[in-house]
């Protein structure tokens, strides 16, 4: 195998037939950040209120663990840990997606209308029809979801001016609005389970809802890692994107479609997680840099650890009780994100 120097700190890996571009100082970062998220998950498993610990995980990744152990860590921790990782990951790749389509470092799924029209069709399902399989829940979120992306792209017109993000930013005060107004109108025991699951409680996990989270994660991660290269071509401009062929139409619509498909998906699961679509990508850029392969993986690699993370604190920390995953994440997220721009304070 024989490797060369290129421009910009990269690296040529070349074996026979086969070569490959790396960056090796970033290629290093997201190792970290791979081995930071294993480790997270790793302590989410042989951690809470039952006795399952270091030991009996061996056991169970070795089969030859009793019952109860295989009950607790594999019935209950690995599905809700497999979940926050799932979810966490989408909401930082939708995050990145989005702040990348728009040109806006201020874009969000939160602030797009997404997660308020898919939380609106799954309180309504809630209250509405409690009867309704938790497994149903992820479809129809997800058409939610996506009938208010489609709202807000038509009126918009453009994903990359700022009258997208206002439209998108109107539809979702309009829609916590309405999620509000359901809310008072209906039965008190109704209101305290969507209230719970609107927090961002992992609490409902159930495995049959693992593949559809995994597929809406693989799915997206594909469509928007298949397209990077086209997504650094297309930060140079409308004009400069399409002299070097790039199908910007496409690109816009797929880098569109990506997101919403991982947010509506994220949210049905799991409830409304703020903040990880925003600081997710930035805690990135701060951190790895690069372009938009760099950029996804590392957003997808923070957002999946911030998620466990918060997971984690909220059921172990005040133990029976468990605080939903989204409030741990608000008060976990703000100070990381104070320090990361604190590091960065003289290039902002």
């Amino acid at each position: 195998m024989s490797v060369k120097k290129l421009g910009g700190g990269y690296r040529l890996f070349q074996f026979q037939a086969l070569s490959m571009k790396l960056h090796p100082k970033r290629l290093a970062g997201a190792t970290a950040f791979l081995i930071v998220l294993v480790l997270l998950v790793l302590m989410a498993l042989v951690s809470g209120s039952g006795r399952a610990g270091i030991g009996d995980l061996v056991a169970f990744i070795n089969g030859s663990a009793n019952q109860g152990d295989l009950s607790i860590i594999g019935d209950l921790r690995l599905p809700r840990t497999v979940m926050a990782m799932s979810c966490g990951a989408m909401l930082g790749l939708a995050g990145a997606a989005l702040q990348s389509l728009t040109r806006n470092g201020l874009a969000d799924p939160g602030l797009l209308g997404v997660k308020e029209g898919a939380a609106l069709a799954i309180v309504t399902v809630i209250i509405a029809f409690p009867q309704t399989p938790l497994v149903l829940r992820p479809f129809i979120g997800m058409a939610g979801g996506f009938t208010v992306a489609a709202a807000v792209a038509m009126l918009a017109g453009s994903f990359s001016r700022l009258r997208f993000v206002l439209i998108g930013i109107g539809f979702s005060w309009a829609l916590s609005a309405a999620i509000s107004l359901l809310l008072t109108v209906s039965d008190i025991d109704r209101i305290q389970i969507a209230l719970t699951w609107m927090a961002g409680s992992l609490a409902t996990v159930t495995p049959d809802m693992l593949p559809i989270a995994l597929t809406g994660l693989c799915v997206g991660a594909t469509l928007l890692f298949a397209t990077a290269r086209a997504a650094d071509v297309a930060t140079l401009g409308d004009s400069a994107s399409i002299g070097l062929g790039v199908r910007a139409k496409a690109l816009a619509i797929i880098s569109l479609l990506a997101p919403v498909l991982m947010t509506a998906t994220a949210v049905s699961c799991v409830g409304s997680i703020g903040f990880v679509g925003l600081i997710a990508p930035h805690a990135a850029r701060m951190t790895i840099g690069g372009g938009q392969t760099a950029l996804l993986t590392a957003s997808m690699l923070i957002g999946a650890a911030l998620v466990v993370l918060a997971d984690t604190i909220g059921r172990t920390a005040f133990a029976l009780l468990q605080i939903p995953a989204g409030i741990v994440l608000a008060l976990v997220g703000v100070p990381i994100l104070l320090l990361l721009l604190w590091r960065r304070r003289d290039q902002l």
